[in-house]
């Protein structure tokens, strides 16, 4: 017997029941003689947040290959966007689970449930595109304009940092003396052979 985990979301508690959404999740589940091995629900949970509890309960319940389906009753109730839905499917597909959409009539154990899936993948890679696109069009723009891109700058005195060294003080506690990332202030002091001071690319802290 094929294992269903069913998931449902409501927006807010303010008159939102998803019971009505379980009650026909249950029922399909029955109809294809399908087990429920999971119930999860969302309540008062925005589709835009990234964290959603429930969800990521069910997720990690595939992960563990626990489950052969995911059903929900609509696409918004599962995923914020159609990249997020195609990565989720994809996620799916990999871990030989099946993925159905009540409303859209969805099923991607059926053919015609992979082409629909297969038109959502290609306008999600098409969105890819286009945001590397404005990306590459900005950075060209900005350094036409002379602006200098990529991570700022900083003084590094190795000098200061071998004293700080000398006198006990770890990697961690010399970067927040200096004010400097601890990965940054390593690379100083590999770099020191050039005594005096150094610029370097700060990066964020380890």
């Amino acid at each position: 017997m094929k294992r269903a985990a069913i998931y449902a979301r409501v927006s807010t508690n303010n008159g939102q029941n998803p019971e009505m959404q379980l009650i026909d999740l249950r029922a399909y589940c029955e109809k294809r003689g399908w087990k429920v091995a999971g119930e999860f629900v969302d309540t008062g949970v925005s589709g835009a947040k990234e964290c959603r509890p429930a969800l990521d309960q069910l997720l990690t319940l595939c992960g563990k290959r626990a489950v052969d389906a995911v059903v929900v009753c609509r696409y918004d109730r599962f995923a914020r966007s159609p990249r997020q839905l195609v990565n989720a499917l994809e996620e799916f597909r990999a871990l030989g689970i099946d993925f159905v959409s009540l409303h859209e009539g969805v099923d991607t154990s059926t053919p015609n449930g992979r082409l629909v899936f297969g038109i959502f993948a290609s306008i999600a890679e098409f969105e890819r595109e286009l945001i590397r696109d404005r990306v590459r069009s900005g950075l060209a723009a900005a350094k036409a304009k002379g602006k200098c891109l990529g991570r700022p700058r900083v003084s590094v005195d190795p000098a200061e940092i071998a004293r700080l060294r000398a006198e006990g003080d770890s990697w961690s506690t010399v970067g927040k003396k200096l004010g400097l990332g601890e990965g940054t202030v390593r690379r100083a002091a590999i770099a020191s052979a050039s005594h005096g001071s150094l610029e370097i690319t700060e990066r964020p802290p380890l």
